[in-house]
């Protein structure tokens, strides 16, 4: 088995790991060219699909205008031996729809803030996603690392 076969995790330890962390860095193509790279936070539907939302007339989401491709990454640990994470290859779909994007925004207000959906949380979601697209992830390609199964050995 490979090194790199050794550290990948499987769908299980994905989906834990991505449970757990908070925030995803996405990288997106600015009309320079250059990386535009922001964080965010993110939520997970279906099987390791990253959703989240941003203000409608950020960079980011001019980019994605322009060009859906970016690559997001999670990631954790300080120390060699503790390093693990996520990057993904993706194409974004932009959500302009008030229900879908508050949906997101709700969501988001359970994962982060612990609340429960009532109407109050309702109405704030609503009123925020009139100024908001929500992102959709679309997964191409994904390569994962978890350092701690090398049990100290490099």
């Amino acid at each position: 088995m490979s090194r790199r076969d050794a550290i990948r995790m499987d769908g299980p330890e994905l989906g834990a790991f991505l449970a757990e962390e908070k925030t995803v860095v996405v990288a997106t193509i600015g009309l320079d060219g250059w990386p535009h790279l922001m964080p965010l936070w993110y939520v997970v539907r279906g099987e390791a699909a990253l959703w989240a939302w941003t203000y409608a007339a950020s960079q980011k989401v001019l980019n994605l205008e322009r060009d859906p491709r970016c690559t997001l990454q999670v990631e954790a640990g300080a120390e060699y031996g503790e390093l693990r994470g996520v990057m993904v290859k993706a194409g974004c779909v932009l959500h302009r729809d008030v229900e879908v994007v508050a949906g997101i925004g709700a969501e988001l207000a359970q994962r982060y803030g612990g609340s429960d959906l009532n109407a109050g949380l309702e109405a704030a979601m609503r009123k925020q996603a009139a100024k908001r697209v929500g992102l959709e992830f679309v997964t191409h390609e994904v390569s994962t690392w978890d350092h701690r199964k090398l049990g100290g050995t490099y």
